[in-house]
C-alpha cells in the first residue's frame, strides 16, 4: 500500500475532530482527572494555520488514516536549548494500527522540526499507555521524567 503523508489543511477538520474525540475516549480511563462529557484538547485549526505548529495526516487513496502535530515552544531558560518541538495529537484508529502509520507522522514531524533549527523533542504519554509507549521508543524516544499525582480531596 502506498501511504501519503501531507500537511492537514483547514478542510481535514471534520475529520481531525473525530480523531480528537477517539484520542479522549481512549486517554479517558488512564486519566481520572479528565473532565466528563464533551471536551476538547486542541484548537486543532491553530495548529494547522499557525506558523510555530503543523498537524501532519497519513492518508491512502484520500482517507485520512492518523494525525499527529509539533509545535515549537519556548522551554525553560535554565536548559542548553531555548526551544523544543512538542509533539501531540498522534491518533490512528484501532483498525488502522500495526501498520507503521505512527512511524511516518513521527518521521514527518522530526523532519519538521529540523527544518526550523529545533532538535529537541518532546511528547507526553500515559505510563498505562503501553503500546503508545512501545511506538515512541521505537522512533527513538526515551523515558525522561515522570509526572506524578496525588488527589487529596477524598
Amino acid at each position: 500500500m502506498e501511504y501519503t503523508v501531507r500537511k492537514a489543511v483547514l478542510k481535514d477538520l471534520p475529520k481531525l475532530l473525530e480523531f480528537e474525540q477517539g484520542l479522549i475516549e481512549v486517554e479517558r480511563p488512564m486519566d481520572p482527572t479528565i473532565k466528563e462529557g464533551n471536551i476538547s484538547y486542541y484548537d486543532i485549526g491553530l495548529l494547522i494555520t499557525n506558523e510555530d505548529s503543523d498537524v501532519f495526516v497519513v492518508e491512502i487513496n484520500g482517507e485520512i488514516l492518523a494525525s499527529g502535530y509539533a509545535k515549537i515552544i519556548d522551554d525553560r531558560k535554565y536548559l542548553k536549548h531555548d526551544k523544543q518541538g512538542y509533539l501531540g495529537f498522534m491518533f490512528v484508529p484501532l483498525e488502522h494500527r500495526g501498520k507503521g502509520l505512527n512511524q511516518l507522522i513521527i518521521n514527518e514531524l522530526k523532519q519538521w522540526c529540523k527544518k526550523r533549527g529545533i532538535h529537541e523533542l518532546r511528547l507526553d504519554v500515559y505510563d498505562d499507555n503501553r503500546s503508545a509507549i512501545r511506538a515512541y521508543e521505537k522512533a527513538g524516544f526515551k523515558k525522561h521524567l515522570i509526572n506524578m499525582r496525588l488527589d487529596i480531596e477524598d
